[in-house]
């Protein structure tokens, strides 16, 4: 209760918004409430919108700041508290075998982007097994498959998918003392070999943006795995190709008994662009530029009740380029626990702990971690105006053990409709 009391100001307002909502659900009834079916189901239209609005206290900016820490931005440079992300999705069912599907998302009503878009092919009518070519979805993790707002539990999202480490696709550092300068300056960082240009850095895995490739999927009662060749890498989805290779990617679920999923993943592939690697003087395909990624999760439910684990270890290799050398590989572990109660129809409250540590490094000056560990605390919950009308509060705690800003706590309140 202290921290509340704290940010008095920024959550009495959410509150309110909240309280304002939740009275009203009358308006909502005539929102719709199924997807657009068109011609007998040759034409399927979906819709998914959701409005977050956050505040923050901060001594400079007062009791409702933006993320000034920066805890919260993401790949597509917006704050993941502050944003209004409208998709349109569509199915085409050519055949009963052959179906093309694709979606275009805006973010705070910028240009809309092709999100996805793919062919999807059913080579047996009887068999739970596909092939799908093009933008095509996540095959690593068990959030990958969650990052639609209306799907998540809370508002923010896990640190491994979210939250910008300083290494860059684009540019890469020079020596070891380079990359310690950047610690917990992923939103900005720069180096000095490739792009020296500043620019954010790259989550763990990007739940923002769609790899390009070609992934197969097969199921049963017990089991549902996928296979896929992508463009780019987790961390660094792409659409066309700028790097030395194709990333491999795997995901085997098991459905271990009532109400428990258990989940195991892995990739490993080439993430820098040719242009920086050239720069290095690394020659093509040498293996000292990859990304290798195993994951685990945990899923259980059971009567008002559910819990998920997620746990991912991601390696990064660098060229090594001037003394004193990167030690290799460069090691991010995260690990995520999170839980749901449903306390009566249509309201539930929600908690997630959430934690992004790194290995260590030497500099000509000091031993550190590579980049600044991070944990994250966020509870809240969600209230149901109807079925596919959700509104939520949360509160998060963020810290950092560096960077310019090590501590930051938010309010925040988001509406999510789909169709």
């Amino acid at each position: 209760m202290r921290i509340l009391t704290r940010r008095g100001p920024a959550l009495v307002t959410l509150v309110a918004a909240w309280a304002l909502g939740a009275s009203q659900p009358a308006w909502a009834q005539g929102l719709p409430s199924e997807p657009i079916v068109v011609g007998g189901g040759w034409l399927t239209i979906g819709g998914d919108v959701s409005a977050t609005f956050s505040c923050a206290e901060t001594a400079a900016e007062g009791a409702c700041a933006g993320d000034a820490g920066f805890f919260n931005y993401t790949d597509y440079e917006h704050s993941a508290l502050r944003m209004l992300r409208v998709d349109v999705s569509a199915a085409v069912r050519a055949t009963d075998r052959i179906s093309v599907l694709g979606e275009v998302r805006s973010e705070n009503g910028g240009r809309p982007q092709p999100y996805a878009l793919f062919v999807r092919v059913k080579p047996w009518a009887g068999r739970d097994f596909d092939v799908q070519a093009g933008r095509v979805p996540p095959t690593f993790g068990a959030f990958a498959r969650r990052t639609y707002a209306a799907d998540n539990l809370l508002i923010g999202y896990p640190l491994a998918y979210q939250y910008l480490t300083s290494l860059r696709a684009d540019s890469l550092p020079a020596s070891a003392d380079e990359l310690l300068r950047m610690r917990g300056r992923g939103w900005l960082s720069s180096f000095s070999v490739g792009n020296t240009t500043p620019a954010n850095g790259l989550p763990l895995v990007s739940a923002f943006r769609w790899d390009t490739g070609v992934q197969l999927h097969a199921a049963n009662d017990r089991l549902d795995g996928a296979m896929s060749i992508t463009t780019g890498t987790l961390s660094n989805p792409l659409v066309g190709d700028d790097n030395a290779g194709r990333q491999l990617a795997g995901r085997l679920v098991v459905r271990a008994g009532a109400g428990l999923l258990i989940g195991l993943s892995g990739a490993r592939g080439p993430f820098l662009a040719r242009a920086a690697t050239r720069t290095a003087g690394l020659e093509a395909e040498s293996g000292e530029d990859t990304q290798t990624a195993w994951g685990a999760d945990v899923e259980y439910s059971r009567d008002y009740y559910l819990v998920r684990v997620e746990a991912i270890v991601s390696d990064w290799r660098l060229p090594a380029v001037a003394a004193p050398a990167i030690e290799r590989p460069l090691r991010a572990r995260s690990a995520s626990i999170e839980g749901r109660y449903k306390i009566r129809p249509g309201l539930y409250a929600a908690a997630r702990l959430d934690h992004l540590g790194f290995s260590e490094i030497t500099g000509s000056a000091r031993r550190d971690t590579w980049d600044a560990p991070v944990t994250r605390v966020e509870v809240g919950g969600g209230y149901s105006l109807q079925r596919n009308l959700v509104m939520k509060l949360s509160f998060q705690h963020n810290t950092r053990a560096g960077g310019r800003l090590t501590r930051l706590d938010f309010g925040a309140a988001q509406l999510v409709f789909w169709f």
